[in-house]
């Protein structure tokens, strides 16, 4: 377990490092940037006895900085793919283009999910599972749900349906006058268009598997009780920005 100290070094990591000019097809340059593990804002341990320090670490510090590495790699990779390919098009490097494109899916979706599932999560002490009663996010609930209890219902439902690794989410839906949905993605699928993702919630064993076991379904019930609904407002009210 990392201390608090070195828990909030790590949370102190830019968002965006490490600049490289290269060259384009157009004989101009620009700005290769690479992704990092976005700033978080509690300690590992802060969302216990819900989701335990010991998972928060491993999860942030080993699983999404996989996704980090993954997606950077993918990037670079299509880069010099699609510039080799300008010159010799063939069957082959378009293969390899077709095999990074999975790769930039899946590790390209992990970093984005993961950097929506911590800003949806703040420690029960600091307003987790509050929902905001003024919001609008609030007035939707109600006039959709009647209350935020079978919102909860129906995303746990949806969670327990994911089978394998996958993720629920909590959506406003702009092709649907605006309305709240809950969806699910499998793997690192993430969601995209006009549905605005407001909660995540992470339905791999990676999320609960070392406090909760098999026992996946007491992980989806705890985890409500430091959910960020005001941030998840304030998606709701921007629409995502």
């Amino acid at each position: 377990m990392l201390s608090r100290s070195s828990a909030a070094t790590l949370r102190r990591l830019p968002l965006a490092v490490n600049t490289t000019r290269v060259g384009t097809l157009f004989q101009t340059s620009f700005v290769r940037n690479k992704v990092t593990l976005p700033d978080l804002d509690w300690d590992f341990g802060e969302l216990e006895p819900y989701i335990s320090g010991q998972i928060n670490e491993l999860h942030y510090t080993k699983h999404h900085q996989t996704y980090v590495n993954g997606f950077n790699t993918a990037v670079e990779q299509l880069q010099d793919l699609s510039e080799k390919l300008s010159k010799d098009p063939t069957p082959a490097l378009s293969r390899e283009i077709l095999q990074v494109e999975q790769n930039l899916k899946f590790h390209g979706g992990g970093y984005t999910n993961h950097c929506i599932f911590w800003k949806n999560l703040i420690p029960e002490k600091n307003g987790g599972g509050e929902l905001p009663k003024d919001s609008a996010l609030a007035k939707a609930i109600k006039e959709q749900y009647g209350s935020l209890d079978p919102l909860i219902s129906s995303t746990n439902a949806t969670l327990a349906g994911v089978q394998g690794s996958g993720w629920a989410w909590i959506v406003k839906n702009l092709d649907n006058g605006g309305k709240l949905e809950v969806v699910k993605t499998m793997n690192q699928d993430t969601v995209t268009g006009n549905k605005i993702p407001l909660v995540a919630i992470d339905a791999w064993e990676h999320a609960y598997y070392l406090q909760y076991q098999n026992k996946k379904v007491d992980y989806f019930k705890a985890i409500w009780n430091v959910i960020n609904w005001k941030e998840a407002a304030r998606r709701y009210d921007t629409e995502g920005i």
